[in-house]
């Protein structure tokens, strides 16, 4: 009777080992979409841009808008938004408005360029941010890393080099990569103690609230035949705002709570891959640019694909030491 009873309780365990182990697996199953459909959305926010006809000022400036007041109505009906300090507002707000201006070169990239050039540009974000972040923080330099944006520098180079075309475009997308390399520098002191709700509700806040005071010299020096979008503009802007925006935000914080920081952060540099396939597939930008750009396309994505190897052999590597 006892050894039936032993025998029983062996098969309930592993019964319930099955279903916990298959729980899990969907469950990480369910962060990776997640996770990738949050990448995808910020890859398309290029295909966007291109396909609203509003000046880059004026798209930005509208996708603030949309976006911040979304979040303000949805994270303080879902109690997600913190008190913080006047001083944290006006830092965050400063940081909104690089952020502001990032996206304008950025989008400003798309205008005078197209999506494929502007996110290549884009990809040169981590020799920017190898480069400045030991001078903000006073840390050593990464050798390495600075080579491997090198290797990106290099491949925006043979693009700039063979097509002349995309001067002003890259030229942009270049400022885009920068600013958004000292955002993210900057706004990791305040990671730790403010939530990302509160972190992204109050830098866009800051980036609308900022960018409407030069929003009147933007025009003036870069005059545009209309400041109100049509309906098409308007439908195109809520789904930047509301899916690329708002909606990827939410995929990419519930995607961080099941996964580890450093899979979310090395799953993002598939972005401007992910949005390059995108804008091939649908604006064919791929009959529109010569062999400079694939040849200057695929030293970049070799300095992608090596810095996302190393990053997962030092982390495997730390791994082991901690069990160790």
């Amino acid at each position: 009777m006892t050894g039936g009873c032993k025998a029983q309780e062996v098969v309930r365990v592993e019964i319930y080992s099955q279903l916990l182990f298959y729980s899990f697996t969907a469950f990480m199953k369910k962060a990776f979409f997640e996770l990738h459909i949050a990448i995808l959305l910020a890859g398309f926010t290029g295909i966007l841009g291109r396909l609203i006809t509003l000046n880059e000022g004026l798209l930005v400036w509208y996708r603030l808008l949309i976006s911040s007041v979304t979040m303000w109505i949805l994270f303080a009906a879902t109690k997600k938004l913190q008190r913080i300090s006047i001083k944290d507002i006006l830092k965050l707000s400063g940081i909104g408005f690089l952020a502001a201006l990032h996206w304008v070169s950025f989008y400003g990239s798309i205008k005078y360029a197209n999506v494929s050039v502007a996110l290549v540009c884009f990809s040169a974000v981590g020799f920017f941010t190898a480069l400045f972040e030991p001078l903000f923080y006073r840390k050593k330099i990464n050798v390495v890393e600075v080579f491997l944006g090198l290797v990106v520098i290099a491949g925006i180079y043979i693009i700039f080099h063979f097509d002349p075309k995309y001067k002003t475009g890259i030229i942009l997308g270049v400022i885009c990569a920068v600013l958004l390399a000292i955002v993210m520098i900057i706004i990791r002191q305040f990671v730790q103690r403010i939530n990302p709700q509160t972190l992204l509700t109050y830098q866009l806040s800051g980036g609308l609230i900022t960018l409407t005071f030069f929003m009147p010299f933007y025009l003036k020096k870069f005059p545009t035949p209309y400041i109100i979008p049509d309906f098409a503009d308007w439908m195109w802007l809520l789904v930047l705002a509301w899916f690329c925006s708002v909606l990827a935000f939410q995929f990419s914080v519930n995607a961080l709570k099941k996964l580890t920081a450093f899979t979310v952060n090395l799953s993002f540099n598939l972005e401007p891959v992910y949005g390059i396939i995108l804008a091939f597939a649908i604006y064919h930008e791929n009959k529109e640019l010569g062999w400079s750009f694939f040849t200057g396309l695929s030293l970049i994505v070799l300095a992608l694909c090596l810095q996302m190897w190393r990053v997962w052999r030092q982390s495997r590597l730390s791994a082991v030491r901690a069990v160790s």
